[in-house]
């Protein structure tokens, strides 16, 4: 493993960084403009349109030159970019805070390749554990699977929250055409009792499964949701007792087999996921077990296809993989035209979890302020992620992308073909229109209008940038192409900044501080503590009257 800058120096001081941050501001005195760009070179759409897998990825409205991709793809030299890609592949210890090995590619790997952690081939153990997941849900399919009183099971419950949650309940909406028929399946996350309240609604204890995904099975949340399942199975089944109705109608999924089983669930009911795969990376693994129960073993396996399509991409290009460039584009706007946002805007609505998705993997993984080293990080780090679903964000927030004061780069994920033939002779007919609208505000984006005499509410300045991603119909090979293709991209950028991408300490203080005030909410005396700051005992005091009134 090379050393890189991450470890030593502040990518800032290069010579990459320098030469770019004066190319940027040339450019800025300039005024480049996207419409002199094309009108320069008429082949611009062709080449800055790349084909990866089954997705077509049109850059061609952006703010930059052949230049600038030649002083972007330096600094990602400078960066050691392709080393980290490598290093992180082959199972080297890339969570440098946690002295972990970052391996979620291996989870969609050939089982037959070697990938090493500790000395140690995981494939195979990978490959044992996808394994039982396929057989626990053909059982479940097959109507074996039972419930303490013979009844078979009808419905899954996943209870989880962050990388527990978030990518299998993106890939059960994504992928709603293909789930399959004999279990319903559900995600419950919120620690507000509603959540739990509308994930049951409707369900019988006899026929329910729950599925519960935490890592160190030590999540507060989680755990808060998973007791009071316990509950709710014990009262549905005529108030039996916990211990059977845990073993009968809880799985885990977990790296800490002890508490799993300290919990009550039965070791032959608990799935393996692993310390060098990080929850918000996780799908491909037992984290995935319910998104496996709604879509079958062979669609999710078609997923991890393509999920390893863009990986080989990755692994055999990396000095110029489509998801370095992509990386790279959005350090460009972050660091050398100060936009702080990112909207995610797919034009689909099954694929509405997809931007909440990307919230996460973005900002939880490159939300850092200090470098590998701990030495203070000397630019901005990840952008902030927001959006929403194609056409009705076009009535929400759309004014502000053409006409506020603040630039916002944008991503448009479209699909050729329609998911659905739902709504009969017109399906097609409106799904082209959809089609229509996607380009249509790809190209307002960039260039706007033309009439500079028009009235001055009606202009639009036009040069906002975007890209936008194209494939042919939304299927499990797709999303999983589509999220290895976001995936990569956040290691470009965290080696960039040289950041460690994946850790997550900054959640950890809340929730410290969670635990100390609950304690004063369930104390019904209401006395103001002294230990909190002066504004959380104010509200602590003012959370007792409310509550009381």
């Amino acid at each position: 493993m090379s050393d890189i800058h991450s470890a030593t120096s502040d990518i800032t001081s290069t010579p990459a960084w320098v030469a770019l941050g004066r190319h940027a501001q040339e450019l800025q005195a300039e005024g480049v403009n996207m419409a002199d760009l094309f009108e320069a070179d008429s082949d611009r759409a062709g080449r800055c349109t790349t084909a990866v897998g089954d997705l077509i990825i049109d850059w061609s409205r952006h703010l930059v030159t052949e230049t600038t991709v030649k002083l972007l793809l330096a600094l990602a030299a400078e960066a050691g970019v392709a080393q980290r890609i490598i290093d992180m592949m082959s199972g080297h210890p890339v969570n440098t805070t946690e002295k972990r090995a970052v391996l979620h590619t291996a989870l969609r790997s050939d089982p037959s390749a070697a990938v090493t952690v500790d000395g140690s081939n995981v494939m195979p153990a990978i490959a044992a554990e996808h394994q039982r997941m396929a057989a626990f849900v053909d059982a479940l399919h097959a109507s074996q699977r039972l419930g303490a009183t013979g009844q078979s099971i009808r419905a899954v419950v996943n209870i989880g929250i962050g990388g527990s949650q978030l990518g299998p309940a993106m890939a059960h909406e994504a992928l709603a055409g293909f789930r399959h028929n004999a279990v319903e399946c559900r995600f419950v996350s919120n620690v507000d009792p509603a959540s739990l309240a509308d994930g049951l609604a409707g369900l019988e204890a006899e026929s329910t499964l729950f599925v519960v995904v935490s890592k160190g099975f030590s999540t507060a949340e989680t755990l808060a949701n998973a007791r009071s399942a316990q509950a709710w199975t014990a009262a549905g089944l005529g108030d039996a007792d916990i211990t059977q109705a845990t073993r009968h109608h809880f799985v885990a999924v977990t790296a800490n087999r002890n508490k799993a089983q300290a919990f009550g669930i039965d070791p032959a009911n608990i799935f393996t996921t692993w310390d060098w795969v990080g929850g918000r990376f996780s799908m491909g693994s037992a984290a995935g077990l319910t998104l496996m129960a709604a879509i079958g073993p062979d669609n999710f396996k078609e997923m991890l296809e393509g999920m390893a399509l863009i990986d080989a991409h990755v692994s055999t290009n990396p000095q110029t993989p489509v998801p370095m460039f992509l990386g790279l584009l959005s350090v460009w706007y972050r660091n050398f035209w100060g936009c702080q946002t990112r909207a995610v805007v797919p034009y689909s609505h099954r694929l509405r979890l997809f931007g909440v998705w990307l919230q996460q993997i973005i900002m939880e993984s490159n939300g850092k302020r200090v470098r590998s080293d701990g030495s203070p990080l000397g630019c901005d780090s990840a952008e902030i992620v927001w959006g929403g679903v194609g056409t009705d964000s076009q009535h929400s927030f759309h004014q502000l992308l053409h006409q506020g004061t603040t630039v916002v780069p944008a991503d448009f994920v479209v699909m050729a073909s329609c998911d659905t033939d739902v709504g009969s002779v017109d399906a097609q007919a409106r799904h082209k229109a959809l089609v229509a609208n996607c380009f249509a505000q790809a190209a307002a984006l960039a260039f706007g209008t033309s009439d500079t005499a028009a009235d001055p509410h009606r202009q639009l300045p036009g040069n906002r940038p975007s890209t936008v991603i194209m494939a042919p119909r939304l299927t499990p090979s797709v999303l999983g192409q589509l999220v290895s293709l976001y995936e990569h991209l956040i290691v470009v950028q965290g080696a960039i900044w040289g950041i460690n991408s994946f850790d997550q300490f900054g959640v950890e203080l809340g929730k410290t501080l969670a635990d100390s005030i609950v304690d004063d909410l369930l104390d019904d005396t209401g006395t103001q503590p002294a230990e909190h700051d002066p504004s959380t005992a104010n509200l602590i005091s003012h959370y007792h009257l409310l509550r009381d009134s």
